[in-house]
């Protein structure tokens, strides 16, 4: 049975994220055929969507690689995302089913559970999911997957300070969800940009070493969640 090629794309697209292949490391059909179980023909495809992602380039005389944001690239990223979320919940708002309400408002009461106890382990997730069916009930296809791709690239670029309060994140979740619940289109807007903004500083660039710099100096001290 032949192996689809967003399956594999994703695969790639994970380990890039986890770092397992490395910024700048070659990444060669053959040994990736071998390591996903698949022919080359889907790995191909995959290299394309990725490169068009921007998590791969190629480069002459070395083929596909993974690529090498700069500061500026990555700061980029966060600016993008504090615009588009604000867009996406005030959408949602208008645009929101009664199933996507029933799965964010039990996303919210079980985020809160588990930031009062302290499971920090699976807030991530939680958080992750939450902004991913949010964005999915602004019943916009293409905000969605550029909220999605956004999400995966700052996954890549970024770790989030764990000293973040878990209980103030989970409780603006609440509002959030409040105010799309009643239609209220500019308060779930406000709402959801002023989560993003309070969160920018618990982000911190992985492996700076491994992140060219670049030629601009950029303070992403004031950079999203």
């Amino acid at each position: 049975m032949r192996i689809p090629a967003h399956a594999v794309c994703t695969a790639i697209r994970d380990d890039i994220v986890s770092g397992t292949y490395e910024r700048g490391s070659r990444l060669t059909e053959e040994l990736l055929a071998r390591r996903y179980g698949v022919s080359r023909v889907p790995v191909r495809e995959a290299l394309r969507t990725l490169e068009s992602e921007g998590f791969v380039v190629t480069r002459r005389h070395a083929g596909a690689c993974v690529a090498e944001p700069t500061e500026q690239e990555a700061a980029d990223l966060l600016e993008i995302r504090t615009l588009l979320e604000p867009l996406s919940a005030a959408r949602a708002a208008q645009r929101r089913t009664e199933a996507h309400l029933k799965v964010l408002r039990g996303l919210v009461r079980l985020g809160q559970e588990r930031a009062r106890r302290g499971q920090g382990e699976d807030l991530r997730s939680l958080g992750g999911w939450f902004h991913e069916t949010l964005a999915q009930a602004s019943g916009s296809p293409g905000l969605t997957a550029m909220l999605a791709q956004l999400r995966h690239k700052i996954a890549w670029m970024y770790s989030v300070d764990a000293s973040t309060r878990p209980v103030e994140a989970w409780a603006e979740h609440g509002a959030i969800v409040d105010a799309v619940a009643r239609g209220d289109a500019e308060r779930a807007r406000a709402v959801t940009a002023q989560h993003a903004e309070r969160w920018l500083s618990s982000h911190r660039l992985r492996r700076p070493a491994a992140v060219r710099t670049s030629q601009h100096s950029v303070n992403t001290a004031g950079v999203p969640n």
